[in-house]
């Protein structure tokens, strides 16, 4: 098994890879899924570690400093999937609180390590990311927005869990005659 170490230095280099996609600022949301079962080559849900999930939040909080993107922590399904912001970001997107504090049983190790660690943390049912990263097939599809685009990384694995990284974009609507960049307006609208 990878040291906590590696893994961390795993996490890092999958947000670099993920950051030259796309630039991520503190207008955007990160959802986060992770099983830090899978990590330590454990079957999801059965044997989350307080250590991996230290590492990665690590990771994450770098990443964060730099960027300034705001990060969502998505629960285990006993949980619903709800995610871990902080309360900035509940009220910026105006997200519907609910009442339940994450642990390791009911909510998974890295929700609630995250929920530790945040400044004002709270828990809402629904986001639509901008970006995510899935360490251990956690599913985070449903908390990203409608045009999901995956993205390739150096890094498959964080420790022994696979690894999947996405960022949106907006749909593409209109049909043949739209335009999808900005262009000068040449005058024809009918």
């Amino acid at each position: 098994m990878e040291s906590i170490h590696e893994i961390y230095e795993q996490v890092s280099q999958a947000l670099v890879d993920l950051g030259e996609k796309m630039n991520l600022t503190d207008n955007h949301v990160l959802v986060i899924g992770t099983s830090t079962s899978e990590v330590i080559r454990q079957h999801i849900g059965t044997a989350g570690t307080n250590e991996v999930a230290e590492a990665i939040f690590k990771a994450l909080l770098s990443f964060h400093q730099k960027t300034g993107v705001q990060l969502a922590f998505q629960c285990c399904e006993h949980l619903n999937r709800a995610l871990v912001v902080e309360e900035k970001t509940q009220r910026q997107y105006n997200l519907e609180q609910v009442s339940v504090i994450p642990v390791a049983k009911a909510g998974g190790s890295m929700a609630s390590h995250a929920y530790k660690q945040l400044k004002n943390p709270t828990v809402v049912e629904f986001i639509k990311a901008d970006a995510g990263i899935d360490i251990g097939d956690t599913l985070i599809g449903m908390h990203l927005k409608h045009v999901a685009v995956p993205i390739r990384s150096q890094i498959k694995l964080v420790g022994q869990a696979h690894l999947t990284l996405a960022i949106t974009r907006p749909k593409l609507i209109g049909g043949v005659r739209a335009v999808y960049e900005r262009q000068q307006e040449d005058g024809n609208c009918d």
